[in-house]
């Protein structure tokens, strides 16, 4: 894939992100994780080799200039969770081809990726003090991430299979 059209998919995916945080208020907005884990995965089949990364890292800028005291966290947890899905994505071996992608490995690459994403950046700003840690959220978050990121696979499986493996150029 030429590099125009990588940076062109990153642009487009990163500002998606960047427009639900815009108008969802702090911290609903982290309920959205689900819309960032498509457009990841999605970014991650389009552009094959760190697709997740560049969108990571771009929609981590574009959303760390809303709240500028939180940018350099935005860059470092945005490049983090593309790194992260990129990598699962590879473990779990999954590969774009002419029948689609494996539904059932999209899911559990993207329920592992988002589960280690949501623990790393919660105990993270609560072992920084940014937030109180509480069991009961300790709970959410380990149940609703691999949940979002289960949810988040199956989508970008459907989404892929369905109307835009005939787009991969």
């Amino acid at each position: 894939m030429q590099r125009i059209t990588r940076l062109l998919i990153a642009a487009f995916f990163a500002s998606i992100i960047f427009v639900t945080r815009l108008f969802v208020p702090e911290p609903f907005s982290r309920l959205l994780l689900v819309v960032d884990a498509v457009l990841l995965a999605l970014s991650a089949l389009f552009v094959k080799n760190l697709g997740a990364t560049y969108v990571g890292a771009v929609s981590g800028v574009l959303t760390g200039l809303l709240i500028p005291v939180l940018l350099p966290f935005s860059i470092i947890f945005s490049f983090l969770y593309g790194v992260i899905v990129d990598a699962c994505l590879f473990l779990f071996k999954v590969r774009a081809n002419e029948q689609g992608v494996s539904r059932n490995r999209m899911i559990l690459a993207m329920a592992s990726g988002t589960l280690l994403i949501a623990l790393a950046s919660y105990y993270a700003t609560t072992g920084l003090h940014m937030f109180q840690s509480h069991p009961v959220i300790d709970m959410l978050v380990v149940f609703f991430g691999p949940a979002s990121g289960a949810s988040a696979g199956f989508a970008a499986a459907y989404l892929w299979n369905k109307y835009l493996k005939a787009l991969n150029i």
